[in-house]
């Protein structure tokens, strides 16, 4: 996204963190409406190319532009929801297609805020990152999950029936936008983006950590302390297994990689042979 655009999203945002911080209006129920219907709007606004147009043309003024928004979604949204929206379009976007994803950073953001008040926001971040990892696993089902060919509600059943109840009300809503969206093709990668924005919502980073055996619970918190201590800020671990390192562990955080895995180790003592 463009730094013009960014600076409408970081103008969005804090008008939502202050509906958030009202005991009022930041209920999880409001908040949770708030972010499906600003997902809604995103959808109108990939079929419509014209609004978008509309909404970011800089030869029009941000009067105009918020004028727009209101005569469109005053009578059918809630007025967080079109306060966010004008929000938006009064700080000039860069490009139509930013403005699409500026209303579902809104939105997923509105999300976990949600997911916060209700408690969940731990266990969303986690259910988000593992179904990631299922996806990654498993071609056939990213596939038909992402196939735009099919109906979209079609798609968004066969998530419902492979998700279930096994996840957080928060990362269902999440999980579903993704489906949902036409451009999201990488569903594993978008599950992934999702959880790091879960986690960024903790004021923490994720630790993606690689072991040859699953690691416990009480490993993993023991490694998040370790981690906690040496980056100077909180951080969690989701950990995936791959015997194939055979031993040791591979701990990613941002671009930082910790490669101590006995497979490394066999790799540099065989380099240092002679040939």
């Amino acid at each position: 996204m463009h730094s013009a655009s960014q600076g409408a999203v970081d103008n969005a945002t804090e008008a939502l963190e202050r509906v958030v911080s009202d005991p009022t209006s930041g209920t999880t129920a409001h908040l949770a409406q708030v972010s499906d219907e600003l997902y809604g709007v995103a959808r109108v606004l990939t079929e419509h190319i014209e609004l978008r147009r509309h909404l970011v043309d800089p030869t029009g003024s941000a009067s105009l532009r918020r004028g727009l928004v209101e005569n469109l979604f005053s009578s059918k949204l809630d007025a967080t929801t079109v306060q966010l929206l004008t929000t938006l379009v009064q700080t000039r976007l860069s490009s139509p297609t930013d403005l699409v994803e500026a209303v579902e950073t809104i939105g997923r953001t509105a999300a976990l805020a949600a997911a916060e008040k209700d408690g969940t926001l731990s266990d969303t971040e986690d259910d988000l990152f593992r179904f990631g990892r299922i996806l990654q696993r498993e071609p056939q089902l990213r596939t038909l999950l992402a196939d735009t060919t099919t109906p979209a509600d079609k798609r968004v059943g066969l998530l419902s029936r492979v998700l279930g109840d096994k996840v957080t009300p928060t990362a269902h809503r999440l999980l579903e936008q993704i489906v949902r969206h036409p451009y999201s093709k990488a569903l594993d990668y978008a599950a992934e983006r999702l959880a790091d924005a879960a986690a960024a919502r903790r004021d923490r980073s994720i630790a993606r950590v690689v072991a040859p055996i699953a690691l416990s619970q009480e490993q993993e918190d023991r490694l998040g302390d370790v981690l906690s201590r040496l980056y100077g800020r909180s951080i969690s671990v989701q950990s995936d297994v791959d015997p194939d390192i055979l031993g040791g562990l591979v701990v990613r955080v941002g671009g930082e990689l910790l490669d101590g895995s006995v497979a490394r180790h066999l790799r540099g003592a065989a380099d240092a042979f002679p040939t």
